[in-house]
């Protein structure tokens, strides 16, 4: 006879009202172990917006408020990416369980100080890479849990975008560039691919072009090679800086792994999803942006339809609630994880700007 889960009731506390948060407060309002919901947003009318959709019990622009009401039990921490600490520092402190969207912090100086809050006060936090929730990606890992492949020796990652949502992302914040805010998803995605080494080395060449002379002293297109503790390597690249109009409505991307047993190719670029649409088609994350040829299934946290939303990122917030209310286990990534992502992220960076390879780890900075 199969066991049967005892559930624990979960009042949910959204630190963030834009478009992650308020998707991730949908998936929560849907999911059974959810009996509350509080939203918080420097934007009060952002706040109350989301709190009606949901039917949530209260709403403001206290952040600090929504993670001290007794009521809230689990905090989703969806600010923009240099204000993810205090609110992360705050619910840490008082004992709540944190989802926080990647990258964890913006500088290797608070990741550890996010760390050292854990370990001085305990505490349950994931951060929400969620290439490990698409369905491919949860099929690859299974194939190497099972030594189908053999040991790794190496793979390879990119991912494509258009220079909008690049622009965008720098507008919002020049530090969150595409290397530590979108590939950050492919380095986490290999280190989960490549669990048990550790990186030890990493070399990287960018070049300038339209992002650049947007005023942002920022790489169109970066590659990477990195280098495991036992000489496994990969390599990873990305540009966010295809036309305005490239069909990809969030990642177009291609991942290969070696094996000495095995190769696997994961096409992730949608293109055997074409759609063209004279109305055109909304971008995911960008308001009044519309594309008339789409590659279908290419925005990063997954699509509606029917009425229900479908793929990563409803797959990554169940698992994370579930996982709160049953105790069943989840494969989201760690603090740990996600400092070692953002330490590769930084050295990525500073390789393209020295022209030199760079050895892990970073000091703290």
């Amino acid at each position: 006879m199969a066991k049967i889960e005892r559930v624990r009731e979960i009042g949910l506390g959204i630190i963030g009202a834009g478009r992650i948060g308020t998707l991730r407060a949908r998936l929560g309002a849907g999911h059974s172990a959810v009996t509350s919901i509080a939203v918080s947003d420097l934007n009060p009318a952002n706040a109350e917006k989301l709190s009606e959709l949901v039917g949530g019990r209260s709403h403001g622009d206290d952040n600090l408020a929504v993670i001290e009401d007794p009521a809230v039990t689990a905090v989703i921490v969806s600010t923009s990416e240099g204000e993810h600490l205090a609110p992360m520092m705050a619910a840490i402190e008082r004992g709540k369980p944190v989802l926080v969207e990647k990258p964890i912090a913006l500088t290797v100086r608070e990741a550890d100080q996010v760390l050292a809050a854990l370990k001085r006060f305990g505490g349950s936090m994931r951060v929400g890479y969620s290439r490990r929730y698409k369905e491919r990606y949860q099929i690859a890992k299974e194939q190497i849990v099972k030594g189908r492949v053999g040991p790794l020796t190496g793979g390879a990652a990119r991912v494509f975008n258009s220079r909008s949502q690049a622009l965008a992302m720098l507008r919002r914040n020049p530090h969150a560039t595409p290397v530590v805010d979108a590939l950050t998803y492919y380095v986490d995605l290999m280190n989960w691919l490549f669990e048990g080494r550790k990186l030890a080395e990493i070399y990287a060449r960018g070049q300038t072009g339209v992002l650049k002379e947007a005023g942002y002293d920022v790489p169109d297109v970066s590659y990477s090679v990195l280098t495991y503790d036992d000489g496994a390597v990969v390599n990873l690249g990305v540009s966010y800086a295809l036309p305005e109009k490239y069909p990809a409505l969030g990642h177009a991307a291609r991942v290969e792994v070696l094996g000495t047993g095995g190769v696997m190719i994961l096409d992730d670029d949608h293109t055997d999803q074409l759609m063209y649409s004279e109305t055109g088609v909304p971008h995911v994350y960008l308001p009044n942006h519309v594309v008339n040829m789409v590659f279908l299934q290419s925005g990063t946290p997954g699509d509606w339809a029917l009425g229900e939303f479908w793929g990563p990122i409803a797959n990554e917030t169940r698992a994370w609630l579930d996982h709160l209310a049953t105790g069943r286990p989840c494969t989201l990534a760690t603090p740990e994880d996600a400092r070692a992502t953002l330490e590769a992220t930084l050295a990525i960076e500073h390789s393209m700007r020295t022209g030199m390879p760079v050895t892990l780890p970073l000091r703290a900075g």
